[in-house]
């Protein structure tokens, strides 16, 4: 019971290395600046809205969710969204220093994911959290597209020493100026796969 409980409470922890790993993410794929618009189809978002199941309550971080039997049940979903602040209304001094610059637009690339770069990126901060090797795994990496947006549906998994198969699916989903990030996760005894996946069927952008 001891070893179990302990299990548990780590994987609740998990949610400040999700906000972490979800900020590193989006600072590296939604930072490019480049000299020329070329195709930009992406649609603005202001909002990200998906069902929070009623077996899941506030966790002590904003966005984090817990099952509200942990220690018991470890699952939990995490909302996050980055904001590049690109919309914003600049003053006519903000605008001429943008013109000197010769930076015309800032276009996403997060559309430029792919399943080695996620792969690489998430198994070297899940190491570095753990200070193990945690055999971080994805196991799907799918492009989607929600309400108009496009995405990815990226399935994974990973086992830190002496604990269980921590299964993680993570929607990624992007807009011209916001990109905003789902994470369901669970360890491998709990037995929420169709509740997650009730939740999932209910995210929208608008």
């Amino acid at each position: 019971m001891r070893n179990k409980c302990k299990r548990k409470i780590l994987i609740y922890a998990l949610g400040g290395l999700l906000a972490i790993i979800c900020a590193v993410l989006s600072g590296f794929f939604l930072s490019g600046v480049i000299t020329t618009l070329a195709e930009d189809d992406l649609k603005t978002a202001t909002s990200c809205s998906f069902v929070i199941p009623s077996e899941f309550v506030p966790g002590t971080e904003k966005g984090f969710f817990i099952n509200k039997n942990h220690p018991m049940e470890s699952s939990s979903i995490k909302y996050s969204y980055y904001d590049n602040e690109k919309d914003k209304i600049l003053t006519n001094r903000e605008k001429a220093a943008v013109l000197a610059s010769g930076e015309m637009e800032i276009i996403d690339e997060s559309l430029n994911l792919t399943r080695e770069i996620y792969q690489d990126t998430m198994s070297a901060a899940y190491d570095n959290e753990y200070q193990q090797k945690v055999g971080f795994k994805v196991e799907s990496f799918e492009k989607i597209k929600i309400d108009g947006y496009p995405g990815f549906k990226i399935v994974s998994s990973y086992q830190p020493a002496d604990e269980e198969v921590i299964h993680q699916t993570v929607y990624m989903l992007i807009s011209k100026y916001r990109m905003f990030t789902v994470t369901y996760q669970r360890a491998e005894d709990d037995d929420c796969t169709e509740i997650f996946e009730n939740s999932a069927a209910t995210i929208h952008l608008r």
